[in-house]
């Protein structure tokens, strides 16, 4: 997508949301957005990110690591997983709390239509 902010980029968006959404299972579009989703300057996708802050492939992250990945989402060009800051700290255990809520079971009924 092009990077404005405009009603006619947000009214592109509904569209192939939309589109996704009947095409795709929610754990694919999980999938698809975790292999491009940018975790820094060049950094594209949770298993470049894995390598790069802690030097293992994705599917061996800890949920503390998985944690502090997915706390610098909103922002990963202010914040980095590692090393830890105070904010990254709180908002991975505010992750790995709602991960514990939501149970293994809820896991895997993304998969499900």
């Amino acid at each position: 997508m092009f990077p404005s902010r405009t009603f006619l980029r947000k009214g592109v968006e509904l569209y192939f949301t939309l589109w996704m959404e009947l095409l795709w299972s929610k754990a694919r579009i999980l999938e698809m957005y975790l292999n491009i989703v940018e975790f820094g300057p060049g950094l594209y996708g949770v298993e470049a990110a894995s390598q790069t802050y802690f030097g293992i492939p994705a599917k061996r992250l800890s949920a503390q690591q998985a944690a502090q990945l997915a706390a610098v989402l909103p922002n990963p060009y202010r914040m980095q997983p590692a090393p830890m800051t105070s904010y990254i700290r709180q908002r991975a255990r505010w992750i790995r709390q709602q991960m514990r809520q939501l149970g293994p079971q809820t896991i895997k009924q993304l998969g499900t239509p």
